[in-house]
This record gives C-alpha cells, structure tokens and sequence, in this order.
C-alpha cells in the first residue's frame, strides 16, 4: 500500500469514520439489546430515506423505550408511529411501524428475543425479518462485524463504492490491511458516507493530500 492510500484511509477516519451504531446511541456488544438495536436501526437504513432521518428514528425509538424486542412487541402501533415521527420518519412510518412490531414477535417466538441465535446462519436468517432484505443484512453484518468477526472484513458493494470514490482498494482484503481490524467497521461506515456525498468524498480526499 502506498503512503498516499494509508493517509486516504486516515484521513477517512478522521472526518466520517463513525459507525451508524454509534451515530444512533448503540453501544455495540454482543449481547441481544444492542444487537437487537443494530437490526431496528438496519432496517430503517434499508428505506429510501436519509441516512441522518433514519438514525435519528432509531434513536427516538430507543428513547422511548422501545430497546428489545419484548418492548417493541408491547408498545401500540400508534406508540412506534410516533416515536418515528419524532425522528421525521413519515415517508414510511405506518408500514415500517407494522413491520416493527412484526419482526419483534418473529425474534420473540422463532429466537427468544436474541439475535444471537441468528449468528450462524446470519445472511439467511435475517431476511426472516419483516423490511429486511439484501440491504438490511449488508447494513447489519457491516455494522456488527466487530462482534461477530467471522464475517469481517464485511465490504458490501455501498462500501465498494465509496472506496472507489476516493482512490482506495475496492477488495475486502485491500481495505482491512489499511487499519486495525477494530477498525474496519469505521473504515466501512464512512466508505458508506462518502458513497453517498460527493462533497464529503472530496473533503476526504483534500485533507489526505494536506
């Protein structure tokens, strides 16, 4: 790798290499709450809609308690229409509110409430749950690759394409030799962002030539 590439990915870091986990208020661990938080929060990534609005639902769905699948399950679907409301997440907000509640019951009938227990088998279980499809697995096992390292380093074809943006490798394994592999969420997560925002993808670039 040159010199140029490592400040590239540095500098990919330094100005939008926060996860939307983090972005949301998850603290990632491999435990069924943050899990289940990183799944809701895949899923309302996976609309089209606005990447801030849909972190900014999940974060007023966790706000108002609704943090596990039992909770989901018991708040009304007027309660989960609201909370994304307070998000702004009115494109979408009564079908992903039904979806909601739907996918909460599946996790609570079909896996204890834990998605833990869709680990081994992770890119075909999660699409059992209702408003996830490719996408939604790609956000999730991006997002979660840390915890369940098995599927590290996760480079979907977003991330693919932000790297080309900005003149990094396009291979899972180019980009993980450029950080640590804590790291590589990060990595991902502002690969995405500067996919998706020619500006920020320039704002990268410049400042890795600094």
């Amino acid at each position: 790798m040159t010199a140029q590439t490592r400040r590239t990915a540095r500098a990919l870091l330094d100005r939008c290499g926060e996860t939307y986990a983090a972005q949301a208020g998850i603290r990632l661990r491999d435990t069924p709450a943050p899990l289940y938080q990183t799944l809701v929060l895949a899923h309302l990534l996976s609309a089209r809609i606005k990447a801030d609005v849909a972190v900014a639902a999940a974060r007023a769905l966790f706000d108002a308690g609704m943090r596990t699948p039992r909770a989901m399950a018991d708040a009304t679907w007027q309660r989960r229409v609201d909370a994304l409301g307070v998000g702004h997440y009115r494109r979408y907000d009564e079908r992903t509110a039904t979806q909601l509640g739907d996918g909460a019951r599946l996790l609570l009938d079909r896996y204890g409430g834990d998605v833990r227990r869709m680990r081994e088998e992770a890119p075909t279980r999660l699409r059992e749950y209702p408003g996830i499809g490719p996408m939604g697995v790609d956000i999730f096992l991006r997002e979660v690759q840390a915890v369940w390292p098995e599927y590290a380093p996760y480079v979907d074809s977003r991330a693919k394409e932000g790297a080309r943006r900005v003149g990094l490798p396009r291979s899972a394994r180019g980009l993980s030799e450029l950080v640590r592999r804590a790291d590589i969420p990060r990595l991902t997560a502002g690969l995405v962002r500067v996919s998706l925002d020619k500006r920020l993808a320039r704002d990268v670039t410049d400042l890795a030539r600094a």
